[in-house]
């Protein structure tokens, strides 16, 4: 469907409405900003087969897409997907259809993890990558000719604020692509929160395979993992409020909606509706959806030296590359190249967000973290950003606060199916002797367990797990595995 649409009047624009600054700052709050570090480190290759397949499987459905679509896109160099991951659509992009960029996501880690994905899939180019925050993109105006963000946009409160910055590192002419987007249904219950199907307990996977567990869902089936992490989303928009978001800040658009057929529970529906929209409207779903910014759009070029395309996140001005590899401003505002990856988050957010080797983080990706263990520990396992240890009846370890106040400790671990053979899965955490939380489990599979803490300069963290379970051919005793335990200031 393609659409020229009359610009609003700018007393109806985002920009113009009063206290749009303060609604801003609530797009994405640093809470939700450092569990999307910590998740997109944790599930990126956490489970390397698993990814390599789902990640192809994406690539597909959205290389159709841009397949379908390549009149409306036109030249894609210089592009930028927000939210990459792994970058493995960036790789997509820069190998399949030819164009050269940038891949940005808020967890370096996660773009790290994406040059496995060039061995695997023997790939010979790859995109310039870039930690960024979508809310404070690190490009200059109009610098970008193709912008791409799938699976991304409901993570924000503010959906105007994102369109916004977009809008804003778009080059006339230039085209923004967002897919993957939830719809929200309006056949549905909302009585609780659907897990994704590897996780379900029969009945939920029986209703599921019907098609009928839409009809009780409060969103989008399997959104619980990623709030119980920490990552809050937006899934209260309907078509038509996509439709009046793209109308707001782009002069023509063009979107796709994919309505579910999960059983004859969604069959049935979708065939009485007799319009993929009225079904969409019903169901739900997922859109695709392309904008064009005004003005004529520019000739295919090649793509520049990559700083060129750069702005700080601290000052906006410009950045220079020295022979070392390094960015740097004027401003002070430095950036080396990590692991094939520049991190240009503002200086302030990524101190906080990539903590490294410190005392109050123990992180079982960073070598440092043992320091930090005490009694309990089994020895470290796992690949990528997946790193854990197992623990038995009980573990421990000390933090040490860095940044002054109140304090809150959160935990992540990983519940194995073993435990829920033997009973109910309890955790209990301990700190400096009181008990802070406990927690029962409800599923197999990742879990967060946070609880604030009284100001003290030293931390005595005790996890305690049980039911214990065991496996032949192994005297180890089993709990839970943990992959990080923290301090935060509380918000």
């Amino acid at each position: 469907m393609r659409r020229k649409i009359a610009q609003p009047d700018v007393r109806d624009c985002p920009e113009n409405r009063p206290h749009q600054a303060e609604r801003f700052l609530e797009a994405q709050s640093f809470a939700v900003k450092r569990a999307q570090v910590e998740f997109h480190n944790f599930a990126s290759l956490g489970e390397p087969e698993r990814a390599f397949a789902h990640y192809l499987d994406e690539n597909q459905r959205r290389g159709r897409i841009i397949e379908r679509n390549r009149d409306f896109i036109g030249a894609i160099t210089p592009f930028l997907e927000i939210g990459a991951n792994a970058g493995h659509t960036s790789y997509l992009l820069a190998n399949q259809f030819g164009g050269a960029g940038f891949a940005l996501d808020i967890s370096a880690d996660a773009l790290r993890h994406g040059i496995a994905l060039m061995d695997r899939w023997q790939l010979s180019r790859a995109p310039v990558r870039v930690a960024g925050d979508a809310v404070n993109l690190p490009f200059r105006d109009n610098s970008i000719r193709f912008v791409m963000a799938c699976q991304v946009l409901s993570q924000f409160m503010d959906l105007d604020r994102v369109f916004l910055e977009v809008k804003r590192v778009l080059a006339p002419g230039g085209v923004f692509l967002f897919t993957e987007e939830p719809l929200r249904r309006l056949l549905s219950l909302r009585l609780y929160r659907a897990p994704y199907q590897d996780r379900m307990k029969p009945w939920e996977r029986k209703l599921f395979d019907w098609g009928l567990l839409g009809y009780l869902s409060r969103d989008v089936i399997g959104a619980e993992q990623e709030e119980s992490f920490g990552i809050r989303q937006n899934h209260r928009m309907y078509l038509d409020d996509w439709r009046r978001l793209m109308a707001r800040h782009f002069p023509e658009q063009r979107c796709q909606v994919f309505v579910p057929e999960r059983g004859w529970g969604e069959r049935v529906v979708k065939f009485a509706a007799f319009s993929e929209w009225r079904a969409a409207h019903l169901l739900g779903g997922t859109l695709a959806g392309m904008c064009r910014k005004e003005g004529a759009a520019p000739a295919a070029a090649q793509m520049p030296p990559f700083e060129f395309l750069l702005r700080c996140p601290d000052c906006h001005g410009g950045l220079a590359r020295n022979a070392a590899g390094e960015l740097s401003c004027g401003c002070g505002y430095r950036a080396p190249e990590e692991g094939g990856v520049y991190n240009l988050l503002p200086a302030r957010l990524r101190t906080e967000l990539y903590p490294g080797d410190r005392e109050d983080a123990i992180d079982f990706s960073l070598p440092g973290h043992t320091a930090r263990l005490r009694d309990g520990w089994y020895e470290l396992e796992g690949d990528y950003g997946n790193k854990y240890r197992w623990i038995g009846g009980r573990a421990s370890a000390v933090l040490r606060a860095v940044n002054p106040g109140p304090q809150r400790l959160r935990v992540r671990g990983f519940a194995h199916a073993g435990q829920f053979e033997r009973g109910q899965p309890v955790i209990d955490l301990t700190v400096n002797g009181a008990r802070v939380a406990q927690q029962t489990l409800e599923r197999v599979g990742l879990f967060v367990i946070e609880a604030d803490l009284p100001e003290a300069a030293e931390y005595a963290v005790e996890i305690a797990g049980s039911p214990t379970w065991t496996i032949p051919q192994d005297d180890r005793v089993f709990s839970v595995n943990i992959s990080m335990v923290r301090l935060v200031g509380r918000e």
